[in-house]
Parts: C-alpha cells; sequence; structure tokens
C-alpha cells in the first residue's frame, strides 16, 4: 500500500487534474455548457435514459439534472419521450443536433489534447490513458465511498 505521502501528491495532482478540465472546458461549442456536454456525454455513452438514471449517472441532485435537461431539451440536443412501459416516466434521447454538438465538443477537445501533448510518445498518452481508466473504475461503484 502507498504510504501517505504518496496519496497527498496524488490528491494535489488530481485537483491539479480538474484545473486542466476547466480550461478544455473552454473550449467548448459556443452555447455548450458543462451540464450540457455531461448530459450529451452520458446519453451517447448510455444510450436512452429515463430522468432519474441520468441524475444517477451524473451525480447529481434531481432538480440539477431537470435544469440541465430543460437547457439542453431548449436547445434541440436531447428530447423527452413518453416511457412506453410507465407512462408516468419520460426518456431522455440523443437528437441529431446533440450528435452534432457531441461530435463538435470531440473536434476541438481532441484537437487541443494532441495539440498540449504533442511532445508526449504514444506510449505515454497510451499509459495515461490506461492509469485513467483504471482510476476512474476504482470510484465507479458509489456504494463503497468512505465519506
Amino acid at each position: 500500500m502507498a504510504e501517505k505521502a504518496q496519496y497527498e501528491e496524488l490528491k494535489s495532482q488530481l485537483s491539479a487534474v480538474g484545473s486542466v478540465t476547466r480550461w478544455l472546458m473552454r473550449g467548448l461549442p459556443v452555447g455548450l455548457s458543462r451540464s450540457s456536454a455531461a448530459v450529451l456525454e452520458v446519453l451517447h455513452r448510455h444510450g436512452d435514459l429515463r430522468v432519474g438514471e441520468l441524475t444517477e449517472l451524473l451525480g447529481v441532485d434531481a432538480s440539477a439534472a431537470s435544469r440541465y435537461v430543460t437547457q439542453a431539451v431548449a436547445r434541440g440536443w436531447i428530447e423527452r419521450s413518453l416511457d412506453p412501459t410507465d407512462r408516468r416516466s419520460r426518456i431522455l434521447s440523443l437528437t441529431p443536433a446533440g450528435r452534432d454538438q457531441l461530435d463538435e465538443m470531440s473536434e476541438r477537445l481532441t484537437h487541443v489534447l494532441a495539440e498540449r501533448l504533442r511532445d508526449w510518445s504514444d506510449e505515454d498518452v497510451t499509459g495515461l490513458t490506461d492509469l485513467m481508466a483504471r482510476l476512474r473504475s476504482s470510484f465507479d461503484d458509489q456504494r463503497t465511498g468512505v465519506w
């Protein structure tokens, strides 16, 4: 097991990664907020979802998820439809305009990453990607939280 000092340094580096992420988000297409981008990403990754499922996957409260969905619907990036299995619920789906936003966002962010990491080896980029995926998977199960 790593020593406390290693975890302290990791905590510091993760905070810095948050700064990098915020910097990257400045390059989002005009009109696409971080919250809307998150909604589009989750729907792209998981497919059509109920609002409750989206709320859980985003890790936000229901009122925040509702605001994010309302914004994305107003922009035409997602649509709500009746859930055929439960007519009281709504299913959220990406629209073609939402997919276009995701494509533009992906193109921009990929370009910035390629530019900023141009002096990194392919092995370094792959190694970082693998470690970030491993880190994320360590936190995928919300029930194992230590708070």
